[in-house]
């Protein structure tokens, strides 16, 4: 994994470096979350910089706000003032982690709302 998150790293054909995070509590796995170093156009209107996933047994205990907001000073790090996280215009639980964050709604495109947060907060 970290050779994804080099410039120069090997990874898929169309991918821009990434990271991924795991959460765990002890030894139990709950959840990922990737951020992409720069956009792609695809990843400006559909993607964002940030992915998440928490597995489904630990859903609904706030660890994708958790998360999400974990995850920011290592966004920063990257040299990223603010990120874009999208969703599904029906997944109404990502949404609210995303405003929970501090998501900024901008527009729905092909179905995804998406949100810029600021990674200084």
């Amino acid at each position: 994994m970290r050779q994804e998150a080099a410039e120069d790293g090997r990874r898929p054909e169309g991918f821009v470096p990434h990271t991924w995070y795991w959460y765990v509590d002890g030894d139990t796995y709950l959840g990922r979350i990737q951020i992409r170093h720069r956009l792609t156009q695809w990843l400006l209107d559909h993607g964002g910089h940030i992915g998440y996933g928490v597995r489904p047994g630990a859903r609904r205990r706030g660890h994708a706000t958790a998360m999400l907001r974990d995850v920011l000073p290592y966004a920063r790090a990257l040299g990223l003032e603010e990120v874009l996280v999208t969703c599904d215009v029906t997944n109404v639980a990502s949404r609210k982690v995303i405003e929970a964050v501090g998501g900024e709604f901008e527009d729905e495109r092909g179905g995804k709302l998406r949100y810029w947060i600021r990674t200084g907060r």
